[in-house]
């Protein structure tokens, strides 16, 4: 049973967010994480459910090409029980994260700099995962990926705006309009963004930022707890002016 508080945002009513933070190929941790989301959903259905995963879902854990595979089957969740046709739809929004962005830039820069700031950041990690020795020269893997895992990341967004709350991989510039910021900010700001304790313009959920428990700010909520740094997978559950969180 989740236990709920007050938030530091609301959603319009029948409306229930389920964000996830970064998974960095922790394939075990996500697919539990949405069984739990799976069991809530069955014990307390709504009308309106929406998933998000905030990005980085890949790099430094074992399993990338698992996750990427795994989510590329969603909706329905793993753990709903059958018939899903008496549960409602879930809708999945999967946003970019930073490390995405270096994998993409990798896969379209002959010149094999990009190739190197990914590896450097973890892309070992994946290449390993889809089959690929890390020792492969730039730009003979590229061909050896599976087109759906390429589209699927290619297709990926910076971001989504649901009632007071606006979900990011990295955070927002302060000062600057959430509709005028630039996609580095969203992907890779940490300072001033962590520390500033104005308003934003709505309550930022992000990850990108790792720590030992989700942040709760009065214009943040910041769910990176390190999963791959022997760490939890956590998701905040948004309904309302409630929150809750869950882990793995």
């Amino acid at each position: 049973m989740l236990t709920f508080s007050l938030a530091p945002g609301v959603l319009p009513p029948n409306l229930r967010v389920y964000a996830v933070g970064d998974v960095h190929g922790c394939l075990e941790q996500l697919q539990e994480l949405h069984e739990d989301i799976g069991a809530d959903l069955t014990d307390r259905p709504i009308d309106d459910a929406r998933l998000i995963h905030l990005g980085d879902f890949i790099d430094r854990g074992l399993h990338s090409a698992g996750v990427v595979e795994h989510l590329l089957q969603l909706p329905p969740l793993p753990g709903l029980p059958l018939p899903h046709l008496l549960l409602p739809t879930v809708s999945v929004t999967n946003l970019m994260g930073n490390h995405e962005q270096m994998m993409l830039s990798a896969l379209s820069d002959m010149t094999g700099r990009a190739d190197r700031i990914w590896r450097q950041n973890g892309g070992d990690a994946s290449l390993l995962s889809w089959g690929i020795a890390p020792d492969v020269m730039p730009g003979f893997w590229r061909h050896r990926l599976p087109p759906a895992h390429i589209t699927w990341l290619s297709n990926l967004v910076l971001s989504r705006r649901l009632g007071s709350y606006f979900f990011v991989h990295a955070g927002v510039r302060p000062g600057v309009a959430l509709a005028k910021q630039k996609s580095d900010d969203l992907l890779w700001i940490r300072e001033p963004f962590l520390s500033f304790p104005g308003d934003y313009g709505a309550v930022v959920v992000h990850g990108h930022s790792p720590g030992p428990n989700p942040v709760v700010r009065a214009n943040r909520i910041g769910i990176d707890t390190g999963a791959v740094l022997g760490g939890k997978l956590s998701c905040v559950v948004l309904q309302d002016n409630q929150m809750a969180f869950l882990s793995r």
